[in-house]
């Protein structure tokens, strides 16, 4: 019976998946939304095992030329729309507020993909993130920790030339009085948890869900 439920599980995740990765309707997913979640999925596995898989294929046929611009936007937008559907039907689940995050993609990198995803999650547990998107300057992250109080700082690259502007954040964080305040959690691809020890970044998450999980942890 358990095995039964897992095939189901992964069949109705595998569809959401294709959904995306195909550019189905946002009707087509809004009930597929619903299916899984009649089946007793959680929003995390949704958004984690389906939604970022099809971002993910989504991505791949951009990079081979099977998409273009308009696809990435269209994905982005079933994707978003997959995350509001999860909210709304969520709602009356209040969830705990566990306080802000600031989060973006350093100057230089504009790949959001893994950054969104994350976004979806901490919000899905009760986080405000509050995301300013792409190609962020060091002073802007600054800013925004100062005018939210935020404790935490979501920084990502997907990029190894890029890396470098979080070991910059850092330290511009540092520089305004605020690093001892503020808990830095470093994202992407090529991070590692020994790069964020060596630039003085508190961690490193290796996916959204681990990311999400620390962040849990250091609220308490």
């Amino acid at each position: 019976m358990e095995e039964n439920g897992k095939e189901m599980h992964d069949e109705i995740l595998h569809k959401i998946a294709r959904a995306i990765s195909e550019l189905n309707r946002p009707e087509e997913l809004s009930e597929l939304m619903d299916k899984a979640l009649s089946q007793g999925l959680s929003a995390t596995k949704i958004i984690e095992d389906g939604v970022r898989k099809g971002l993910e294929n989504v991505g791949e046929k951009f990079e081979r030329g099977e998409y273009f611009l308009a696809e990435l936007l269209f994905a982005a937008e079933l994707a978003q729309g997959c995350f509001e559907a999860l909210k709304s039907r969520l709602k009356h689940k209040e969830a705990r507020k566990r306080g802000a995050i600031v989060l973006g993609t350093v100057r230089g990198d504009v790949h959001d993909i893994g950054k969104n995803i994350f976004k979806m999650l901490a919000e899905v547990e009760g986080f405000e993130v509050h995301d300013l998107g792409v190609d962020v300057k060091p002073e802007a992250f600054i800013e925004k920790v100062k005018e939210t109080s935020a404790k935490i700082l979501g920084l990502s690259a997907l990029l190894t030339t890029t890396m470098e502007e979080m070991k910059t954040v850092v330290e511009e964080l540092a520089r305004a009085g605020l690093r001892n305040k503020v808990k830095v959690l470093l994202g992407g691809n090529p991070v590692t948890k020994e790069f964020a020890r060596e630039i003085g970044a508190d961690d490193a998450a290796m996916n959204a869900v681990e990311g999400v999980e620390i962040c849990k942890r250091w609220v308490g």
